[in-house]
């Protein structure tokens, strides 16, 4: 497959300047870039969901005018989005089956699809549950459905926008390995990723974008890390610094035998004890699934818990798992959403009405603060890249100033640049305040925790300073030791 002078604008912004990038048969070929370099949009070319304005796509050496989804997948090319297209109250099987279509226009039967699904699942590993509604699902689940729809298509170009934000390590492992295979049988894979040491793993050849530019086209055998985080942000990215060892203060939140308890009777929550104080970070590990998302919306006030008691302060501030479900409203501004979390501060009313005019400054200043790529506070954020977006939420929930800041997860989606910002913004923030870091990405939370504890089948084991190690958290996840 080759790219060749793509280009596409959006009013006040150009995603794509001449993006161009050569991926062959048989090859893991990874996009890197920063947040609105303009990876997704390259994808949504190359998918049917955009048209460009300048440039060509060609796969076996022919040109493809790709305007639909539907054309795109009949060219054989599959794609699995940063975003989940799947409809919340059809089961597995139901998602699945929407987009199949015969050469006829008709849909495979019912029965058919699940055999298909069934066989793919067991050849890949990405096993799901079809009969499954898909509302019900966690999101590492929903991720492996997206991936088993694209490849039910058997596609010669599979093309994959950070298919591991949400997946555990050893699901990563299991993809990449699913990739290889993939690829051994001569097909093509694009992969869009972040980390830059999954990128080193599995790819076999590499493009940088920057600005909306190729900036860098390389084998794997010739790059590293540090020449890839440079191509990215256009300078060197110095190592991480050591965090400086926490001095506790006063007590912000305490958790007392808490319990939250699913539909079914099993509880996901079970006798949950925690205290945090202020001036520390509280790294939360887990393999996905056994309560994260409980704990956080508890911490966050989003939900009341079964049984137990529970102290939070009256200013808590919570960073979604997704955030374009739960941390913000796509149609709205910048501005506007940072008003979602002011609306109630009288600092920002003149009576009745909202200040709109000291809002607008404040997001134009949230914009500046945080490094996000806005013409201004009145860009539509559904116009704005998923890693810009996260930018939003993050630095409106950091500049509200919480006692008790809740993280699910806020570094995902986001670039080399910006995962550093963010680290660096929650060292320097935790004077004054607890913050609850819910993290499936181990490294993050052995990077910047201060305790650390592992949540396992609702649980709560706190892992001792002299073992927070990969090895020794992880034994924990898989209910090996404490």
């Amino acid at each position: 497959m080759d790219v060749r002078g793509l280009t596409k604008g959006f009013p006040g912004v150009t995603a794509l300047e001449g993006a161009s990038l050569t991926a062959h048969p048989g090859e893991v070929h990874a996009l890197l870039g920063e947040n609105g370099a303009g990876k997704s949009t390259l994808l949504n070319l190359l998918g049917g969901l955009l048209s460009p304005d300048a440039g060509e796509i060609l796969l076996h050496g022919r040109p493809l005018h790709i305007r639909t989804p539907r054309e795109a997948v009949a060219a054989g090319i599959g794609m699995v989005h940063q975003h989940f297209t799947l409809v919340p109250r059809f089961t597995v099987l139901q998602n699945v089956a929407l987009g199949v279509r015969s050469g006829l226009g008709l849909g495979w039967p019912l029965a058919e699809v699940r055999r298909r699904l069934e066989l793919l699942a067991q050849e890949t590993g990405l096993q799901v549950d079809p009969d499954a509604p898909t509302e019900t699902l966690e999101v590492g689940a929903r991720q492996r459905v997206e991936i088993l729809k694209a490849l039910l298509w058997n596609p010669s170009v599979l093309a994959l926008d950070e298919p591991t934000a949400v997946l555990t390590p050893a699901e990563v492992e299991r993809l990449f390995g699913i990739l290889r295979g993939l690829a051994a049988r001569g097909q093509t894979i694009l992969l869009v990723a972040h980390k830059l040491d999954e990128v080193l793993a599995v790819a076999d050849r590499i493009t940088v974008l920057r600005d909306g530019r190729t900036v860098l086209e390389a084998e794997r055998s010739r790059v590293d890390a540090s020449i890839l985080a440079q191509a990215m942000v256009g300078r060197p990215v110095p190592p991480p610094a050591p965090p400086e060892p926490p001095v506790p203060g006063p007590r912000v939140a305490l958790l007392q035998g808490v319990t939250v308890t699913e539909a079914g009777g099993g509880r996901r929550l079970d006798g949950v004890e925690l205290e945090l104080r202020e001036g520390e970070i509280v790294g939360v590990a887990g393999v996905e699934g056994n309560g994260q998302r409980e704990l956080a919306l508890v911490l966050a006030r989003r939900r009341l818990p079964d049984g137990g008691t529970v102290e939070l302060p009256e200013r808590v501030g919570f960073i979604p798992q997704d955030r374009r479900s739960e941390g913000l409203v796509l149609d709205f501004d910048v501005a506007e959403n940072l008003a979602l979390a002011l609306h109630d501060d009288p600092r920002w009313r003149r009576g009745a009405a909202l200040d709109w005019k000291a809002i607008r400054s404040e997001a134009s200043g949230l914009i500046g603060r945080h490094g996000v790529r806005a013409p201004g506070p009145s860009t539509v954020v559904r116009n704005l890249s998923g890693g810009n977006q996260q930018k939003v939420v993050v630095g409106r929930e950091m500049d509200r100033d919480p006692r008790l800041l809740v993280a699910e997860n806020p570094t995902r989606g986001l670039d080399v640049g910006a995962t550093e910002f963010v680290h660096g913004e929650l060292r320097r923030r935790r004077e004054g305040r607890a913050i609850v870091l819910i993290s499936t990405d181990l490294d993050e939370v052995l990077a910047l925790s201060d305790r650390i504890v592992v949540l396992i089948r609702g649980r709560l084991v706190e892992v001792p300073a002299g073992e927070r190690t990969r090895e020794g958290v992880g034994l924990r996840m898989l209910g090996g030791a404490g």
